[in-house]
């Protein structure tokens, strides 16, 4: 499936200088059918904005037949320009991690969530997925009831709680208060080999999750942290176990708004322990 390329730029509440966030759009192009809908996707980037990597995967989604809108996530510091994948760009990328206010995160993801929703080819069914930052985002994203499932790739900061200006990250908080419970569906990747994420902290995050009866597929892979990054990955992107986690999250979303199966119902009982 063919795709086009836009953006919007719509200025936020809590920027006190008004400064706008730039949204990329990544659309289906079907000609002949110009009143096709399609569901609609918030990718979310990691610390370098939206990189040439980021614009690959999110283009990805949208071949398949997915509205994509990719924000510019550091909009308070500057323009929507993709961060280098340097030492600089990386030291800049980390400090502006933890000067944003978590609710201006948050504010981010519901523009991002209406854009979608107020575009006329958007059929208003919303998935989130992001990677290493945007991982968290997508997870955070999740508690907007609009967004009926994340798929959240090695997902940074969650387990210290250290995301945001004087670190009042409160994703696992909001959690175990039961803020995730009965939404949608969840899906958490993490290599083993993640120095960013180690078994403890995974661990932590998984037992959180399952404690509070959140709907989670968690996936733990043979790779390193950015696995999934097409350039720059200083030698940790695994082509192959890319392709296999993509099909898997296509399902997700293809079985979660792909499709509308109606309000979801929980019959409750227990699985039937047979052979």
């Amino acid at each position: 499936m063919l795709i086009s390329k836009s953006f919007h730029d719509i200025p936020p509440k809590l920027d006190p200088a008004g400064r706008p966030i730039r949204i990329f759009v990544i659309s289906p192009d079907v000609p002949n059918y110009p009143q096709a809908k399609f569901p609609g996707v918030v990718v979310f980037s990691e610390i370098y904005q939206v990189t040439g990597p980021v614009e690959r995967f999110a283009g990805q989604i949208a071949s398949h037949g997915y509205v994509v809108a990719c924000p510019s996530i550091y909009h308070e510091f500057e323009g929507p320009d993709p961060i280098p994948y340097d030492v600089e760009g990386t030291d800049r990328g980390n400090k502006y991690k933890i000067e944003k206010e978590v609710a201006a995160y948050d504010e981010d993801a519901t523009i991002s969530i209406d854009l979608l929703m107020s575009l006329s080819n958007c059929n208003g069914r919303i998935a989130a997925t992001g990677m290493c930052l945007g991982g968290h985002l997508a997870f955070r994203a999740a508690f907007d009831t609009r967004v009926l499932a994340s798929v959240c790739f090695f997902a940074t900061d969650i387990h210290g709680a250290t995301l945001g200006k004087r670190k009042k990250d409160d994703t696992l908080v909001r959690v175990r208060n039961g803020d995730l419970t009965g939404k949608g569906e969840l899906v958490m990747i993490f290599g083993k080999q993640d120095t960013h994420v180690p078994r403890a902290g995974r661990d932590l995050i998984r037992t959180v999750l399952e404690d509070a009866n959140v709907p989670v597929s968690f996936l733990e892979v043979q790779a390193q942290h950015a696995f999934i990054r097409d350039e720059h990955s200083k030698g940790r992107w695994d082509a192959a176990l890319t392709r296999s986690l993509f099909s898997f999250m296509m399902e997700v979303f293809e079985r979660t708004v792909g499709r509308d199966l109606g309000p979801r119902f929980d019959a409750g009982g227990k699985p039937e322990h047979v052979c």
